[in-house]
């Protein structure tokens, strides 16, 4: 029993004298540095239009020429994700000059709900250089009819146009009003100069679905005849790595 007890006794003795040392000679234990790191690559995903009105959600459009459409948008980095088609209603025959407006840009929000807009096109810079690009639109041809019948003489025009983006990169410039000829030549639509235009940008013609549904024009001429048809016509869009200006 004796060994027992002074085997404990020597035990706190110890404990007690660990405990002083420690708190004696406590020491700096000095600094040190870690790290964090990100690498960013081109995104060649094809991205998804957004709201005109508000560039931060995604949407669903409606193209009102093609109950099948709309096209997909092209492949990135540089990629047009969207460009609206434009549907001028259903008119009656006159020997009268008329300008006809364009519907308003119908699409489906992130909730399912059914809403309307600004005509527009959407453009994405995904390279990760900021270093420019360009945008034009040419009208393939005149307005034809499903019989070939050419609607001589009229003109589109876009209207109204305002740049549209959530992006912290400078702004590209919208070009406005945007008049097409039917003979292919191509208009600028909008230009990312140097260290501009990174990121997701829309050229709406209007801000809501008001001024949007008289932003894009099309003129005929009264003394053009008319046949009781259906007219067409295609716009072809084209994204360059060009700079603008």
């Amino acid at each position: 029993m004796k060994t027992t007890q002074i085997f404990a006794l020597s035990a706190v003795t110890l404990l007690s004298l660990g405990v002083g040392t420690s708190t004696a000679f406590a020491v700096d234990g000095g600094v040190y540095d870690s790290n964090g790191q990100i690498k960013f690559t081109p995104n060649t995903d094809p991205t998804k239009p957004v709201d005109p009105t508000d560039p931060t959600d995604p949407i669903t459009p409606v193209d009102p020429t093609d109950p099948s459409g709309p096209n997909p948008g092209t492949n990135g980095p540089l990629s047009i994700d969207y460009a609206s088609s434009f549907d001028f209603g259903e008119q009656q025959i006159t020997s009268v000059t008329k300008t006809y407006q364009a519907a308003a840009q119908k699409y489906t929000n992130k909730d399912g709900e059914e809403q309307e807009g600004p005509n527009f096109v959407q453009v994405t810079d995904n390279r990760g250089l900021e270093s420019g690009w360009t945008l034009t639109v040419k009208q393939d041809a005149q307005f034809k009819s499903t019989s070939g019948k050419v609607l001589t003489g009229a003109k589109i025009t876009l209207k109204n146009g305002t740049v549209v983006t959530a992006s912290d990169s400078a702004k590209p410039t919208g070009y406005t009003p945007i008049a097409l000829t039917a003979d292919g030549s191509e208009a600028k639509v909008m230009t990312a100069a140097d260290k501009q235009g990174a990121g997701t940008y829309l050229l709406s013609w209007g801000t809501d679905a008001a001024t949007g549904a008289t932003s894009v024009d099309l003129e005929v001429p009264g003394a053009t005849t008319k046949y009781a048809e259906v007219y067409k016509t295609t716009l072809t869009w084209s994204l360059t790595d060009v700079p603008g200006n």
